[in-house]
């Protein structure tokens, strides 16, 4: 067995090195909105990559169920308790609704879900990027019947919405889905 130390991808440092904070100042309403969204949807992760200039690139937010919620600002990796109080005002959520699980096909790329579920979903992700920005990106992810092939939707700006069903993906025709596919 490799005793030497793991280390994260493009950072050197040690993969476990992080801080434990109460907030990370200007991303909190970006914490706040992806949380709520994920307790909405019944998503089991939420994640936005955020281009506001808080630091030399991107900032990276990720809350997943029932873990602590981890920020990425340049080579600085901050956690926070899931369930921490933020002095935000409280999240402008889309309007989403959870959904039974999808039923999946990994070798035919097949979703099946009540009529417009994959839709719905669709539309919630793209209201996400139009409340943290246009040049952000927001990726939503629901567990399926089959737990190796999650369902991942993927939105920035006006570019077609990529959906992932486990690794394959599968970038969306302009326009899909169409307005009125909201349920």
């Amino acid at each position: 067995m490799d005793d030497a130390p793991h280390t994260g991808p493009d950072t050197g440092q040690d993969a476990d090195a992080y801080e434990l904070v109460a907030s990370v100042g200007p991303l909190d309403p970006v914490v706040a909105l992806l949380r709520e969204f994920l307790h909405h949807s019944g998503a089991v992760r939420a994640v936005a990559l955020i281009d506001h200039g808080l630091g030399e690139g991107p900032a990276l937010v990720d809350v997943g169920q029932l873990l602590p919620i981890e920020v990425v600002v340049d080579e600085r990796t901050m956690r926070m308790p899931h369930a921490v109080e933020l002095d935000v005002p409280p999240p402008d959520v889309p309007n989403v609704r959870q959904l039974p699980p999808f039923e999946v096909n990994r070798e035919t790329g097949e979703i099946a879900s009540m009529i417009g579920g994959l839709e719905h979903y669709a539309e919630a992700v793209l209201g996400m990027t139009r409340r943290v920005g246009p040049r952000d990106v927001v990726m939503a992810t629901w567990s399926t019947n089959d737990p190796d092939a999650p369902i991942s939707i993927t939105a920035r700006g006006h570019d077609p919405l990529v959906v992932s069903l486990g690794e394959d993906e599968y970038e969306m025709e302009p326009g899909w889905p169409p307005p009125a596919a909201a349920l």
